[in-house]
């Protein structure tokens, strides 16, 4: 195999420094990978959020390879395959009462642009076009197409790419550095949703088509919502007539001890967007879930023809939907989330218990997923978290790294010495951080 690193313009990476001491993946199992010397490193981020079930998982590997056997390829426009419908059944079974109706992308990035098309064909639908802006929040983070880049809330992710779509608008943020380790949900913040109501008063709830959120927010280093937050928002949002999308890519598939966030908070949105793990991350697959309010709308205003011009080449991919069919039978039969929700006790009490640590200036965690906030060098914001990034690896952990917080998110089979395992690490990291 080829040595030469040059030809791969890797994703959201420093390539130089990477390429200048790679870290290499080279096969996986269970909980851990293998790099390129054969030492093995737990997986602390289940991938990149997504291989909720674990690695190496022969179910999906057999189900995808006995499709690929018998229909690799069929066409989604005009055409169909049974599992596409199959799976779209399935996962309108699984998810709160009323979403019945599923659209199938190739990534999480996809899925949320597709979510705020259909928002915006809803109210158009409705007899009100002029319901165009779209609002996201603060630190929240959509994925990289245009739509989701512009309702994201992550500055990085926005600098250079110009004025992104027009009309956009985003509430502030929840997070409170005053609520440092807290456990769980903050009890106080859900007054930060009656942000809504500004917007509202500024550009009128008319120019409004839809709020999309995580319903955690993920990417910007883990912040659970605060008590009541979500019921708020809903509440506004219904209010005014305003759509309300939950980005669920991270929080879907059992991450929070539910099989969505949606179900675990008692809070149903308009639109839920669906990613990572619905494949176990074994093939790239997204899907925007419908109310069929939503749907009836768009379906009821198109007469005869398509209802929606929009979709993908690989929408309700044959290969996509079969490791999804065979993910969610892991998840039934090994009941993931039950799982999940059994081990985050242990995750949370291993986390705070670094709080002692050296620079450690917050610790997060709800469900199987939590942060270590470490403070940042005055002189080189993010340059800490990227040494704890690069430490972790050499202590044999994967973990992901958001400027200098570090997540922690492992597969949902982790056990209780595994968990002390991962914390172990990271306490030799954070002592020797400078």
């Amino acid at each position: 195999m080829s040595t030469d690193l040059s030809a791969y313009w890797m994703p959201f990476t420093d390539n130089r420094r990477f390429k200048a001491a790679p870290r290499m993946l080279v096969s996986a199992e269970g909980m851990y990978y293998r790099d390129a010397s054969g030492r093995r490193v737990l997986d602390g981020a289940a991938g990149l959020w997504c291989v909720n079930a674990g690695h190496g998982r022969r179910r999906i590997a057999e189900a995808i390879a006995a499709q690929a056997a018998r229909l690799d390829y069929a066409p989604s426009f005009q055409m169909g395959h049974p599992l596409a419908f199959a799976l779209a059944a399935r996962l309108s079974a699984v998810l709160p009462s009323g979403f019945e109706h599923v659209f199938f992308t190739n990534s999480g990035s996809e899925a949320v642009d597709t979510a705020l098309k259909m928002a915006l064909a809803f109210h158009a639908a409705r007899g009100e076009p002029d319901r165009t802006r779209l609002v996201g929040r603060e630190r929240g983070y959509h994925g990289v197409g245009f739509g989701g880049v512009s309702v994201g809330g992550i500055p990085a992710n926005r600098r250079g790419f110009g004025p992104l779509l027009p009309g956009t608008l985003h509430l502030r943020h929840t997070h409170d550095p005053a609520r440092a380790f807290t456990r769980g949900q903050p009890e106080l913040g859900a007054d930060a949703a009656d942000d809504l109501e500004r917007l509202v008063e500024e550009h009128g709830a008319e120019t409004i088509a839809a709020v999309i959120v995580e319903p955690m927010a993920g990417s910007t280093g883990v912040l659970p919502p605060p008590r009541g937050y979500l019921e708020r928002l809903r509440e506004l949002t219904r209010r005014h007539g305003i759509l309300l999308i939950f980005d669920e890519v991270i929080t879907g598939f059992g991450r929070l001890g539910a099989m969505t966030a949606s179900e675990l908070f008692g809070v149903t949105p308009d639109l839920v967007v669906l990613a990572k793990g619905l494949t176990n991350g074994a093939v790239p697959m997204g899907a925007v879930a419908a109310r069929r309010t939503v749907h009836a709308a768009i379906f009821g205003a198109a007469g005869d023809g398509i209802e929606l011009f929009h979709g993908y080449t690989a929408s309700g991919h044959p290969l996509a939907a079969a490791a999804a069919l065979a993910t969610l039978d892991i998840f039934a039969e090994e009941e993931l989330c039950a799982r999940a929700a059994a081990m985050a006790p242990h995750l949370e009490d291993a986390l705070h218990s670094l709080r002692d640590a050296p620079n450690v200036i917050d610790v997060r965690n709800i469900g199987l997923v939590g942060a270590v906030e470490l403070a940042a060098r005055p002189d080189a914001p993010g340059a800490r978290g990227s040494q704890a990034l690069q430490s972790c690896f050499e202590e044999g952990l994967l973990v992901r790294v958001t400027g200098d917080t570090i997540a922690v998110s492992p597969p949902l089979i982790v056990d209780e010495a595994e968990v002390d395992q991962l914390a172990g690490a990271l306490r030799r990291v954070l002592e020797r951080l400078t």
